[in-house]
């Protein structure tokens, strides 16, 4: 609770304001990042890049991420999460117009580890952002700015490969999406909530890696993430090697399961509050389990991609529930808890894929994609973990 001149700026933003800010941000996130994903194979193309050395490439994004977050907690103690995300969002949108103009691998390594480095961190912080306008409503909103992250993801994929069936170049297709992505990122920042920074002699950590009491949530993010990324990357591929489904038919598989990720995260928030985010969690990993069953029993493609839907379903409003959660634990910064289960969730959303593809390399795919029951079940048991500090309305002066 804010007091003096702190206290009344923090106060001078209304609540439905900012939340209309951060989700603007939420979803011009999610539609910058989907852009850019819609032009990996003109990327591919242009530079004649294998495979192999295209992977390289996307590490460069991934480590940028993964060296952004865990700090980032740390300056939003020093700064606070207003002034993060208003720099990182600039900056996300500036960095997505490298990768357009690399002209070799090493160029696009750097490009791309910049954007990642910069969506990292703009990550942490807008969510720090969301817990606040949380706090300021005292019940759970945080799955509707991730639902918007989906909404904004599946308007940019549309628009990205508009782009690419126009053949517009990749570069000025990332100039046009930047500008107005900074565009909406300016307008929505005049409505975040200036937050105190963490005083120097706090005692709270400060590096966000979890502590002994976000283990239990880091797990049940990893787990949830891990089969995000599997489905995602394996299975379309699935569907047409396992089951043998058209290649348009399979493709259906993951826009299902994105469908019912982002109608998921609409409703979150309701069952939260109605249920309790540790049983909304708990019912979370049984249709990941239900899902994957459901999936690799059928042999027919349309079952199996209903299954696609519930692990959809399942996992849609865990992630945006633990990111609450750890910024209500107590002895620990919100941002510093932020920042440490984004980072966990994302490492689990990177290895998720190749743990797969792993695992199929020595059984096979159907039993590789079997392993997301047993992270299912992890979900069901540490599930009641997800709780943190019960939210309370802010006093406002």
């Amino acid at each position: 609770m804010g007091t003096g001149k702190q206290g009344v700026a923090r106060t001078a933003i209304p609540p439905r304001t900012a939340r209309v800010a951060v989700t603007a941000i939420f979803f011009a996130n999610g539609a910058l990042v989907a852009n850019w994903f819609a032009r990996v194979p003109d990327v591919k193309q242009t530079l004649g890049l294998s495979e192999g050395a295209l992977s390289i490439g996307l590490l460069s994004m991934a480590v940028g991420a993964l060296l952004s977050q865990p700090t980032a907690g740390w300056v939003i103690g020093k700064v606070g999460s207003r002034t993060v995300t208003a720099v990182m969002a600039l900056a996300n949108c500036a960095a997505l117009i490298l990768p357009g103009f690399a002209s070799s691998l090493p160029l696009l390594m750097a490009a791309l580890f910049l954007y990642g480095a910069s969506n990292g961190a703009l990550d942490v912080a807008m969510n720090a952002q969301a817990a606040l306008v949380e706090r300021r409503y005292a019940r759970p909103i945080m799955s509707s700015f991730h639902a918007l992250w989906s909404v904004g993801g599946l308007t940019g994929a549309a628009l990205g490969g508009l782009a690419a069936a126009r053949a517009l170049g990749v570069g000025p297709h990332f100039m046009l999406a930047a500008i107005a992505g900074a565009i909406i990122m300016l307008i929505a920042l005049r409505g975040l909530i200036p937050d105190e920074p963490v005083a120097s002699s706090s005692h709270e950590p400060s590096f966000a890696l979890p502590t002994r009491a976000l283990l239990p949530m880091g797990i049940v993010a990893l787990c949830a993430l891990i089969c995000e990324g599997a489905i995602g990357d394996w299975g379309a591929i699935y569907l047409r090697e396992g089951l043998g489904t058209p290649a348009g038919v399979a493709a259906v598989g993951y826009a299902t399961f994105a469908l019912m990720m982002a109608g998921g995260r609409f409703a979150g928030d309701w069952l939260a509050t109605r249920f309790g985010s540790g049983n909304v969690v708990r019912a979370g990993g049984g249709l990941v389990v239900a899902g994957i069953g459901l999936a690799l029993v059928s042999t027919t493609p349309a079952i199996a991609i209903a299954g696609y839907g519930l692990v959809g379903a399942g996992v849609s409003c865990i992630f945006p529930l633990i990111l609450s959660a750890a910024a209500r634990t107590p002895g620990v910064a919100r941002g510093t808890g932020i920042a440490a289960m984004a980072t966990v969730g994302y490492t689990g959303f990177l290895i998720g894929p190749p743990l797969i593809g792993s695992i199929a390399e020595l059984f096979s795919l159907r039993g590789a994609l079997g392993v997301l029951g047993i992270f299912g079940v992890l979900i069901i048991l540490l599930g009641s973990s997800v709780r943190g500090e019960k939210l309370a309305q802010e006093e406002t002066v």
